[in-house]
Formats: C-alpha cells, structure tokens, sequence
C-alpha cells in the first residue's frame, strides 16, 4: 500500500511530501492521521532542525477528499452526530495547530492547487515559495460552510491584512501566484520545476544557524504576533538573547571571530579572511567531507556540516582563490 506521507531525513533537514498525487493530495483520513502523528513527534525532536512541505504531483493539496467523504456517509444510516462531527472537525483542525507549535520552521513548496484544507496547510508554514501555476482559495465558503475554517480567520489577517483577507474568506476566490507575492502571502513564485532549488538557500541559512537560536526565533516569533505590548515581546527577546548566549554553539561561533577581530592585519587581508559571513571552523571543515566527530550531537554535526559546506564553496569561488594566493 502507497504511504500517504512520505517522510526523508537529509542531514538535519525533513523533506515531507504529501503522496496522493491521483487526488491532488486531498486529505483523506489515512494522510490527516499521518501528518497529526508527524508533527507531534517534531515536538521534542532534536535531530529535525528545518521541515520542507511539499505535495507530489501537479498539486500542493486539494482540500478534503470529498468523495471518500461522501462514500463514507452513503453507507451511514444517519448522519453523525455532533460529537462525532466535531471530533473529526479537530482532527483536522490539529495539524496547524501543531505546525505552529513545532520548534522546527516549516518551508511550504507550493504548486498548482492549494485549495481549503491545504491552504490552511501553507498558511501555517513559515515561509511559503509558489510556482507560477499556483492557486489558492479559501473553499469552504463554496460548499455551503463558513469560510473560516481550519486556522484561515487566524492566519491570513496576520499575513495580509484585514481587507484582502476578507476578500479571500467572504468570496472563496482564489489569489494566484503574482498577486500572492504582491501581497506578501509567498516569499517567492519561480517556475515550474524550481521550487526544491529555491528552498535551498533559505535551508542553507536556517542550518548555519544555532539549532537554539533557530528554534527559540520561531518560538519568539509564535509569540509576539499575539503579544499585549512591546513590553512583552522585548522579554522575551532578551530571555532568548541570554540563553542563547549560555549555548554551545554561540561559543563556537563568537570565539573565531572575536580573536580574528584582534589580529593586526592589513585590509586586504582581513578583507580575504573575513569577507564571508561564514566561518569555518576545525571540525566544520571536517564535517563537510563526511568524517564523523565524536562527542557532537546530531544537530551540530549537520549545522557544522552546512556550515563547512558553504564557507568551502565560498573559499573555492576564483575570486577568493586568486586574492589568497597573495597573502
């Protein structure tokens, strides 16, 4: 039997696509169970520092399956009951929910359709790249429901404001490609094809990152859209700040520059040396070509193996080749 949810581990990096591409990836109870189980279990997950959501096929998701929803009530005497309607109602209505509460940033790779239950998906991402064919509707209010459904009334104010969130909500139209970038709703539209390459480098800089520092800015972030004051949000930007500070990883990162701050070399120099905003570290070079180090958790070994990867591409560019030759 085909998995609904397909799930690889890629060095720290979760690469999830959502696989009934013969439905547009609508959501049937077999994949809403799935995608509740995973991301419960990213919430003490160490090893998963960034997640990218994706669906296989033309389509991101086309919403509930509503034909295998339909032959489920057909073979029903009755109708269900409220219980029954409301609890599956939540099922569904959980995957955001923990998608927000996930430590771990979520890339939402957006093409073709995103329709209902997977708009509400993309929309509890955190960063959202389209394709040009992309298309998303809030279609709730087309099949005789109300239009907030799923996390929508909650997310899409917050990220494009009251006035076209009521467009979408009221109307079920759906926003394409060009103007959802206008509006602020993706971050990008590329073409066809393009979108694993486009996530790359926002996944580049999320690993390059601290995996605490990472995962409290999501935490921080989470919080300050609903804060009462500024009062509030600067608290807890500080608590961050300090503990980040106590990590290991801020050791690591902060120890090479300050020392290479306080040599005396020549501008040209320096300009060689520190002209990328990567340091490579000892082990990170190491890491980078594959050689474990013992003693380093999971997480650190593949943000030392991003971040070795990316100051060797940097340090191989002819340019910088060609200066450090006369140093």
């Amino acid at each position: 039997m085909t998995q609904p949810l397909l799930i690889e581990h890629d060095d720290g990096v979760d690469r999830v696509t959502l696989n009934r591409p013969e439905n547009l990836n609508a959501l049937d109870p077999s994949l809403i169970d799935a995608l509740n189980a995973y991301f419960e279990s990213l919430q003490r997950n160490r090893s998963t520092r960034v997640v990218v959501l994706k669906g296989a096929g033309a389509s991101f998701c086309a919403g509930l399956d509503l034909k295998h929803a339909m032959a489920r009530r057909a073979g029903q005497r009755e109708p269900p009951g409220v219980t029954e309607s409301l609890d599956s109602q939540r099922r569904i209505a959980d995957i955001v929910m923990l998608m927000r509460r996930c430590p771990q940033p979520i890339i939402a790779l957006v093409q073709g359709a995103a329709a209902g239950g997977g708009f509400a998906l993309a929309l509890a991402a955190d960063i959202r790249i389209a394709t040009r064919s992309a298309q998303m509707n809030c279609a709730f209010i087309k099949l005789g429901l109300g239009g907030c459904d799923i996390g929508t009334s909650y997310f899409l104010p917050r990220l494009v404001g009251v006035s076209v969130a009521s467009e979408l909500i009221l109307t079920g139209r759906f926003i394409h490609a060009e103007r959802a970038l206008a509006v602020g709703l993706v971050s990008e539209v590329v073409e066809e094809g393009q979108l694993d390459a486009a996530a790359a480098p926002y996944v580049e800089a999320m690993m390059t990152a601290s995996p605490v520092g990472l995962r409290l800015s999501k935490e921080c972030l989470n919080m300050s859209v609903d804060a009462g004051s500024i009062e509030a949000v600067i608290a807890m930007e500080d608590r961050n700040q300090v503990l980040c500070r106590r990590s290991e990883e801020f050791s690591e990162a902060s120890g090479p520059f300050s020392k290479s701050e306080s040599r005396s070399i020549s501008d040209d120099k320096k300009k060689i040396r520190q002209g990328s905003k990567f340091r490579e570290t000892q082990y990170e070079r190491k890491c980078s070509r594959g050689a474990d180090q013992t003693g380093l958790s999971q997480d650190r070994m593949a943000g030392a193996r991003h971040r070795g990867r990316a100051a060797a591409r940097w340090r191989d560019r002819p340019e910088v080749a060609d200066s450090a030759e006369g140093l």
